[in-house]
């Protein structure tokens, strides 16, 4: 990914952390807004809690994760059934129960260990896995790309340029400049919609759910229809944390541990639901910024918490992003998903992962065609789709396939992942 500007543990100049920052909140703003337009919950509350979100998860992991929590699509046709059937305050205690299930996993991660994960996830699964988290979103970026396909390509060159050729901070910050550059090319061909800024005020307390009296009732059924989606947002959270740490070249299974970005994506999620907003997850469009532009830091990730809720509170400056025209978010996609499946091609060079292998072979190409090809799996209430069911088959091919003789020999140990070296941290 070449040479970090600045790692997990540094703090960049004030002067420097609020524009990388927005980087942050312009590559996070788009999907999170738009899951409580979806579900009917207020976007301004939802942008709070996904700052609030990230602070919580940042301070439970030490900092060491600069992961960004948005909102979770995986929990978007649940929360519409429960709130049809049971009304919104039920669908609050669902929501609630998802995070505990969350708590629920980190006690048992934290009596058990991390160390059978290892054995679990070698990067002939790692590495497929991590390349369908972006290859799944591709259409995703395409497809809003394809609106106005002029607008989202010299959204994307200016990236480029920016990335390619910028010098001291401008190289740093690409995707900011890029945003801006595309947003003043939609506005100049009259491809933005300001109606929505006009109508926004300036300043204004968001919706918070015990405001506006739909304060989170217990009801079993929402519980029954909400709480087991937890289970698929932890395999995406598992993914990204995979991602980032390929990215940050370092193991953060093991440290802070996948324990604690579980226990501080439950907090998330179920604080999320007591102010009214979504279920919490970690963002791969904020892993793709961490990539681009090699800025780690978590003190800039926390920023982008801050401008977060922030403009939960400033509307018309909240409304002026939401306006951003999805073709513009589509250049700036189309990248940061693309390298998200560099980062996994970059796990299977690194480890030199032998294809030649059949074992080998059959286990990722499998996984690709059903992480890619959006496979869905439904058992009772639960939906998995894509990445989840790609990756449960991925690590069950591992387990019973029958190693070659080169992993005999290797002591069973088929891929040496152990073997990057990554920075010692000093014990805080």
């Amino acid at each position: 990914m070449g040479k970090k500007i600045y790692d997990i543990k540094d703090v960049p100049p004030v002067k420097e952390i609020v524009p990388l920052s927005l980087q942050h909140v312009f590559a996070m703003f788009g999907a999170t807004v738009l899951v409580p337009l979806l579900t009917g919950l207020d976007p301004s509350v939802t942008l709070f809690t996904s700052g609030i979100g990230t602070i919580i998860f940042l301070l439970i992991t030490r900092g060491y994760v600069p992961a960004y929590l948005g909102s979770s699509f995986a929990f978007i046709t649940p929360i519409i059934a429960a709130t049809k059937e049971f009304g919104i305050r039920g669908a609050y205690s669902g929501m609630i129960a998802a995070g505990i299930m969350y708590v629920l996993v980190y006690i048992i991660i934290s009596i058990t260990g991390v160390d059978w994960i290892d054995r679990l996830l070698p990067p002939v699964v790692v590495g497929p896995v991590v390349m369908i988290i972006g290859l799944s979103l591709a259409p995703v970026a395409v497809q809003e790309a394809q609106e106005n396909l002029l607008v989202a390509a010299v959204t994307a060159v200016f990236i480029i340029l920016f990335a390619m050729f910028g010098r001291g901070f401008i190289k740093i910050i690409p995707i900011l400049l890029g945003t801006i550059g595309g947003y003043i090319f939609a506005i100049i061909i009259g491809a933005v919609n300001f109606k929505p800024v006009k109508e926004a005020a300036w300043i204004a307390i968001p919706k918070f759910n015990f405001l506006v009296g739909h304060s989170p009732e217990l009801m079993w059924g929402a519980v029954s229809l909400i709480a087991p989606l937890a289970i698929v947002s932890m395999v995406e959270d598992l993914g990204h944390v995979l991602v980032i740490g390929n990215i940050v070249e370092r193991d953060l299974i093991k440290k802070p541990g996948l324990h604690n970005v579980f226990l501080g994506n439950g907090l998330a999620t179920a604080i999320a639901a007591f102010f009214g907003g979504p279920p919490s997850t970690t963002y791969g469009e904020n892993i793709g910024v961490l990539a681009i532009t090699r800025v780690y830091s978590s003190v800039v990730i926390g920023g982008a918490a801050v401008i977060a809720v922030l403009l939960s509170f400033v509307q018309k400056i909240g409304a002026a992003i939401e306006v951003i025209p999805k073709p513009v978010m589509g250049g700036i996609t189309i990248i940061l998903f693309g390298m998200i499946a560099a980062a996994g091609l970059r796990t299977l060079i690194d480890n030199k992962v032998d294809f030649s292998d059949t074992r080998n072979l059959l286990i990722a190409s499998i996984i690709f065609t059903l992480g890619v090809g959006g496979i869905k799996i439904q058992i009772g209430n639960l939906l998995f789709s894509g990445v989840g069911p790609a990756t449960i088959v991925g690590i069950l091919l591992n387990l019973l396939l029958p190693k070659g003789k080169k992993e005999v020999e290797r002591g069973g140990k088929a891929y040496p992942s152990l073997e990057i070296s990554y920075p010692e941290e000093k014990e805080e």
